[in-house]
């Protein structure tokens, strides 16, 4: 599990995918979002705006692993 550190109340999904290195822009982002790969607190996700906050657990579904972050 990796540990994200964030100094705001909360982060947007597609800019903490960025943010973590899982994607390198904005369009893969949203791209691995719409597709379905990804789960917020254990609930799927597809929403590229979506607030995550300290706490929250993030799971992507990548093709060879699945990354699970940590928003603190």
């Amino acid at each position: 599990m990796i540990e994200i550190k964030i100094s705001t109340p909360f982060i947007k999904l597609d800019q903490l995918l960025k943010y973590s290195g899982i994607s390198l822009d904005g369009s893969e982002a949203k791209e691995i979002i719409k597709s379905g790969l990804v789960n917020v607190n254990g609930e799927k996700e597809e929403r590229r705006g979506r607030k995550i906050y300290p706490d929250d657990l993030i799971s992507i579904n990548l093709e060879d692993e699945i990354k699970e972050l940590k928003v603190i």
